[in-house]
């Protein structure tokens, strides 16, 4: 007998809207990397996870979580 399960998402959109509550992108975060694209486009921009934490390292600030 067959069991169901459930399947893990394969990844995780997000839109980034402004002050006036617009949407001016989107983030999709993947297991192999992170991508990015403006609204209107068609086209993703990538990163993988290890670039990813390498800028973060270097430019991100530290916040409170």
């Amino acid at each position: 007998m067959a069991r169901n399960n459930f399947r893990p998402q394969k990844f995780y959109d997000f839109e980034i809207i402004n002050e006036e509550s617009r949407v001016i992108g989107k983030i999709r975060i993947k297991p192999s990397g992170i991508l990015w694209k403006s609204r209107g486009s068609h086209d993703w921009l990538g990163v993988d996870l290890k670039d990813f934490a390498d800028f973060m390292k270097k430019s991100g600030r530290k916040k409170q979580h």
